[in-house]
């Protein structure tokens, strides 16, 4: 059976895969792709669907790893060597493609990206009234009462006031969390510290008394706080999931000794040893070339 390239990405989602959605927007001829053309690009470069021509899609599956690091969308021009026929405009990159037998396109660039996850711990009523506003924010939200582990978190937040914060806090940094916080007053916050005993890398990942301060006095205040600061350890300080759950390594890269392409080093891409030495190439035209001038 078929999979529509929508079933593929609805597949994607649900499985927490990140990867890059391409859309042709618009294709001048002699380009073999066409506006709503889409293709996926995932973390190891492997492309399904179609954007255009060997050449084009080496621009875009490029571009689409860079766009998948960042988490940024993007609008890719490619253009013919010597040409310039689309405006500039904020937010496009322009590829000139010197091996692109004409036809310049514009391409967007979409990393989807898996939702973070907040592990809580606790039974409390600020852990309830995290759970109930986190996914409104985007979030998917795991509990540790309901047996779930902090490994792939994005950030923890104990709120078990008198729990095992020690432990739970030391389980959160062992699996990689960026972000783990503790709802306790000051003072229970400062003996946790010294109870914890933490390098100064640790010491950085954990948020005693845990919240943007806004004067928060209920649970769902408390909460909204909470997230805020999370929010803001995202969009603005980098805060991610551990690596060891994030997509896998970028594939490596090369530059095509004929053309000046960067290419990404694919089991499909062109490729030729000579001399002991790898070359790549964006397409097998080059590669050609490239040999054929070789000295004998």
């Amino acid at each position: 059976m078929t999979v529509t390239m929508s079933t593929r990405v609805e597949e994607l989602t649900r499985s927490g895969v990140p990867f890059v959605q391409a859309t042709v927007v618009r294709a001048q001829e002699p380009s073999s792709a066409r506006p709503g053309d889409r293709a996926i690009i995932l973390a190891d470069g492997t492309m399904e669907g179609f954007v255009g021509g060997q050449c084009a899609a080496g621009s875009v599956r490029t571009a689409a790893l860079g766009a998948l690091d960042s988490g940024q969308s993007l609008l890719l021009r490619v253009l013919p060597d010597g040409t310039d026929v689309f405006p500039e405009s904020p937010g496009a990159s322009i590829v000139v493609n010197p091996c692109l037998s004409g036809g310049a396109m514009e391409i967007y660039l979409e990393p989807l990206l898996p939702a973070p996850v907040l592990h809580v711990v606790g039974g409390s009523p600020t852990a309830d009234a995290l759970a109930a506003l986190a996914p409104a924010l985007g979030f998917v939200v795991a509990r540790a009462e309901d047996g779930a582990e902090p490994a792939g978190a994005t950030a923890v937040v104990v709120s078990s006031h008198g729990g095992d914060e020690v432990g739970a806090v030391r389980t959160a940094l062992a699996h990689g969390v960026g972000f783990v916080g503790v709802v306790c007053s000051h003072t229970r916050g400062e003996a946790l510290l010294a109870e914890l005993d933490l390098s100064e890398a640790d010491s950085r990942r954990v948020h005693l008394h845990v919240g943007l301060d806004i004067g928060a006095r209920t649970a769902p205040e408390v909460a909204l706080s909470i997230v805020a600061a999370i929010v803001r350890g995202i969009r603005l300080e980098g805060l991610v999931a551990p690596a060891a759950t994030r997509a896998s390594t970028a594939p490596a890269q090369a530059v095509d000794p004929v053309c000046g392409m960067t290419v990404t080093i694919g089991p499909d891409t062109a490729h030729a040893t000579v001399d002991g030495v790898d070359h790549w190439f964006c397409n097998p035209g080059c590669r050609t070339h490239f040999l054929e001038t070789q000295p004998s």
